[in-house]
């Protein structure tokens, strides 16, 4: 597809109806919920909102998650990258296959997202939106160059001790956090 981008070790591919098994694979695993186990898919069609989401975000702005593959195997490990939120910020995320944790895959996606946000329209900040105890999505963050710039209560959250962080590459106004707590 045109829109594949090659990171080091990874290809990064617009989704497509044939990559719900792997993503709900991914997305269904407790494992890669142990900061948020609510968010957890219990169904495909939860993977299925979410793969439409990612496909409404490229047919808006051109850019929406990816499916990560591992170059030299083909192997989906994950996904992520960019999308708009409210037509306010690009919003960086990922979610990596948890066999596949700790070997910098998170930091190589969200590099690329980022990076292909701000070709896109770099007036807009980039930000990352995550609950306070997950500190390795504070890590890729931070390694993205990002600040915190927000720390809330989780709202909505069946936790009710959870903080919610925001971090950006530029102070946000008050539209931009707006659509981003949203």
């Amino acid at each position: 597809m045109t829109d594949d981008l090659l990171t080091d070790r990874l290809r990064l591919s617009r989704a497509v109806p044939s990559d719900l098994d792997a993503v709900f694979a991914i997305q269904s695993d407790p494992r890669v919920w142990t900061h948020y186990p609510s968010l957890r898919h219990t169904t495909r069609d939860d993977s299925i909102r979410m793969m439409e989401r990612w496909e409404r975000s490229w047919s808006t702005v051109g850019l929406g998650s990816w499916v990560a593959r591992l170059r030299d195997t083909g192997e989906v490990i994950g996904n992520g990258g960019c999308t708009l939120l409210g037509g306010e910020v690009w919003n960086v995320g990922y979610r990596i296959a948890a066999d596949h944790h700790g070997r910098g895959f998170a930091t190589e996606l969200a590099r690329a997202g980022v990076e292909r946000a701000r070709e896109i329209d770099p007036d807009r900040p980039v930000i990352a939106y995550l609950v306070e105890h997950n500190t390795g999505s504070a890590r890729v963050a931070e390694k993205l160059g990002l600040e915190l710039v927000h720390r809330a209560p989780d709202l909505g959250n069946p936790d009710r001790s959870v903080m919610r962080l925001v971090y950006a590459d530029r102070a946000l106004s008050p539209a931009q956090l707006r659509a981003t707590l949203q």
